[in-house]
């Protein structure tokens, strides 16, 4: 999903690209450490969380959820899952029993990343297109296997 940052003070601007991997490798956090070291202020960071899978399309088996908890939680995410549940209005994981496979909510997950790195939750944007559903519009890899991709970009 691609997520993209903007200085409203210093009109300074980056954009990630992030997934499933790159939220078990912390890239949101290494990248508000980067602005930290420019000198932004955090209540000054607007973030957009673009168009992405949505958890009812991202099915994963128990081992990968197993790995990916184990490499995203600490007791900050911990404890904004519930600020975060509240927003979203969001239940338990949701088992697809046909293919004993799990949903996994990458933009609940990201959301909570931000939030954990004490960005304001009123400075973030949230896409609820889902890419896999919307096949006129987005290209999806788990859709349809194509080597196509979107683009983003955010200008200061």
């Amino acid at each position: 999903m691609p997520i993209l940052f903007a200085d409203k003070s210093k009109r300074f601007v980056a954009a990630v690209h992030c997934g499933r991997k790159g939220l078990e490798k912390k890239i949101i956090k290494n990248l508000i450490k980067i602005f930290d070291k420019i000198g932004s202020s955090r209540g000054d960071l607007l973030v957009a969380i673009g168009p992405s899978i949505s958890k009812i399309n991202y099915l994963v088996d128990k081992k990968t959820l197993k790995e990916f908890y184990k490499k995203v939680g600490n007791k900050g995410l911990t404890n904004s899952l519930k600020n975060a549940n509240n927003i979203f209005n969001m239940k338990n994981l949701n088992i697809a029993k046909d293919q004993n496979l799990i949903q996994l909510d990458l933009r609940k997950y990201a959301y909570m990343q931000i939030i954990n790195e004490n960005i304001p939750h009123t400075n973030i944007e949230l896409s609820n297109l889902c890419t896999y559903e919307s096949n006129n519009e987005f290209n999806s890899w788990r859709r349809s296997k194509t080597p196509l991709r979107q683009w983003n970009f955010i200008c200061p």
